[in-house]
């Protein structure tokens, strides 16, 4: 997706009712971390669940590219991965599109080989920052041979002869950041640590152990995180079965809550506690928000949700909770715009350096739709409307965001007046089936006639 490209507008108006039961996507980190970590493992992986959204699909063409035998094989997918520390020079660009996650972890696991490797992406891509992922890559001795100015895209790496492992401390909480040292940690001989004074997601922990790494985790007295991992171990292939993505729940979630007399229950969903900062600061807002059937699926916690239209109240989200829901904020200010008062989030400076600065997009949408808020340097204030009162009838610029698109398209379905946002094409990176889903449940959402530029 470039500038220039076809966009497809679409609007939303308010809806009957949300009622059925759906299943969301696989969740996103866990699939592209299935696709790097078994692409790299020896011996065969078989993962059920994954989210095919083209983010994804690129994290597995790069592996196919550097050596993995990545195929589909019914509802399965199955890959034959070269062995750690066996990857092979790619010999093209790997292009990344738009997935900022695929494209920081594979820096990191490429980047200490002794070989080079140019990533690319689209435009949107290519506008975000990636020092952030390689400060700590040049200290292990990657070269980074060319880069567009203020490190981003286009960037071409040069491993050194022998890595060399680092202990690092993350200036921010970034589970992308921490999980690429790690990941270049595992073919660096030697001990690489990495601390992390504000814990985020956790599943590349979790899923390196599973892979068989020797990884430790260590919690000192101030309640900073020491997680150390040994290089050049052995990783075997796993079975892995993707729960569903809680950030693709969030918008059919907040939907029901919001739509009057919605009952909805999504199934399947992840929640890991990394993870459901959303669901709490939505049950803190009176959100009726049920959890059924709560059991454990590929080492982590999953359940069904039950979710119905519910009378919120505006509250103050702590920024310590940013971390477990930095992808949410979008579709939470959404719900906030129907809320009883003020809601204030904290903490929003990641959103800043995200698909798009999504900070200043989202009260740029709300201020279109007449809702009353404040933006701040990190923060956002939302003064909500029960019911939705005087709220919509404006365009939302999308600036290539999934997110922005879809929490807007959502916007709609309970305001007083239709929300039309540019461009829904982007919403593919993520969640395909998004558009269906939302019908299924009876949403009232058309894609209108494309547009040139």
């Amino acid at each position: 997706m470039v500038h220039g490209h076809s966009r497809q507008p679409a609007i939303a108006r308010s809806a009957s009712p949300l009622t059925g039961r759906v299943r969301v996507p696989g969740d996103k980190s866990i699939s592209h971390r299935s696709f790097m970590l078994g692409g790299l493992a020896a011996g065969e992986t078989r993962i059920t669940g994954l989210l095919e959204g083209e983010d994804v699909m690129r994290t597995g063409a790069a592996m196919r590219a550097m050596g993995a035998h990545v195929e589909k094989l019914g509802a399965e997918w199955v890959i034959q991965g070269t062995g750690n520390g066996c990857l092979l020079e790619p010999e093209g660009a790997l292009d990344f599109g738009n997935a900022g996650t695929g494209a920081r972890l594979t820096m990191g696991l490429v980047g200490t080989y002794d070989m080079q490797s140019l990533f690319i992406g689209d435009a949107s891509l290519s506008g975000r920052p990636m020092g952030r992922v390689l400060d700590p890559l040049r200290q292990m001795g990657v070269e980074v041979l060319e880069a567009a100015p203020g490190d981003r895209m286009p960037i071409r790496l040069r491993g050194p002869r022998t890595a060399a492992p680092i202990s690092y401390r993350v200036p921010m909480a970034s589970a992308q950041v921490k999980s690429a040292v790690l990941l270049a940690g595992l073919n660096a001989a030697g001990i690489t640590t990495v601390v992390e004074p504000v814990m985020t997601r956790d599943h590349t922990e979790r899923m390196l152990v599973g892979f068989g790494a020797s990884l430790s985790v260590e919690t000192d007295a101030q309640g900073v995180r020491h997680i150390a991992i040994e290089g050049r171990g052995r990783l075997a292939g796993q079975v892995i079965e993707v729960p569903g993505d809680p950030s693709s729940a969030a918008f059919p979630l907040v939907a029901a809550l919001v739509v009057p007399g919605s009952d909805v229950v999504i199934e399947n969903v992840l929640m890991n506690p990394t993870r459901t900062g959303l669901i709490t600061s939505l049950i803190e807002m009176g959100g009726r928000i049920e959890f059924l059937g709560r059991r454990t699926a590929g080492g982590e916690d999953v359940a069904d949700l039950r979710v119905r239209a519910s009378e919120l109240s505006g509250v103050t989200i702590p920024a310590g909770r940013a971390p477990s829901m930095i992808d949410e904020y979008p579709v939470l200010a959404v719900a906030a715009c129907f809320a009883e008062g003020a809601t204030l989030m904290q903490g929003l400076e990641e959103l800043r350096v995200k698909e798009s600065d999504r900070l200043s997009a989202v009260a740029a949408g709300l201020e279109a739709n007449g809702v009353d808020c404040e933006e701040g340097e990190a923060s956002l204030l939302v003064r909500g409307r029960p019911g939705g009162r005087g709220i919509g009838g404006g365009m939302v610029a999308t600036h290539l965001d999934h997110r922005i698109a879809m929490s807007f398209l959502v916007l709609g379905l309970a305001a007083e007046k239709p929300v039309r946002i540019d461009d829904q094409t982007m919403i593919a990176t993520s969640f395909p089936e998004f558009l269906p889903l939302m019908s299924k449940l009876g949403a009232s959402i058309e894609v209108l006639e494309p547009v040139e530029g």
